[in-house]
């Protein structure tokens, strides 16, 4: 047996080995998404909590309440905030958190929340589909920290999702625990002098 042949060997052993391992291939690995629809963006905290996915049984639920939540921050800003506090449960959101989100929402910024829903671009101003419908996916890696999860979503004017991390209290809902929802994308194309 030459040196050729127990390079041969090693390798196949490699690769027979990885293809065993569950959750080492990716085709083993059913990664799920949930597209949720609402018929509105609730204006306040009542109606937030008047919809199903308030039950928070679910991370992806979490995660697009999430997106509705920061939709109605340039509307009524505290309604918004009472809201995320909602979502975020036992963990009070900071005012570091409180100012982050006022930052994003500076200058007129109101677009980037929207960019979440299904349909919504820059070239028809992040106009979402009706009904208002978010993807939420999870991939091979959602699940590594025990008690968290963490979901992407797609924004319409951004190359790569976004994400948001949920945390399972004792009382088995999923709280947010952090979103990285507000990053710049893309300007829409009423606001783009180069478009």
């Amino acid at each position: 047996m030459g040196l050729l042949d127990v390079f041969k060997n090693a390798l196949s052993a490699v690769i027979k080995n990885t293809q065993n391992t569950p959750g080492a291939n990716p085709q083993q690995t059913a990664c799920k998404s949930e597209s949720i629809a609402f018929a509105k963006i609730p204006d306040s905290l009542e109606e937030l909590k008047a919809l199903p996915q308030a039950a928070l049984a679910t991370p992806f639920d979490t995660a697009a309440l999430t997106v509705l939540a920061l939709c109605t921050y340039p509307k009524n800003k505290e309604e918004s905030l009472k809201m995320l506090e909602y979502l975020s449960g036992p963990r009070e959101l900071s005012q570091r958190d409180r100012q982050f989100i006022n930052d994003r929402f500076m200058d007129g910024v109101d677009y980037v929340p929207r960019s979440y829903f299904n349909g919504a671009v820059p070239g028809n101003d992040y106009t979402p589909s009706i009904p208002y419908t978010i993807t939420v996916k999870e991939n091979p890696y959602s699940y590594d920290n025990e008690g968290y999860a963490k979901l992407f979503i797609t924004s319409g004017g951004a190359d790569t999702d976004r994400y948001v991390q949920l945390r399972k209290a004792k009382d088995g809902k999923w709280y947010l625990w952090e979103q990285f929802l507000l990053v710049g994308i893309r300007q829409p194309e009423s606001a783009n002098p180069w478009a």
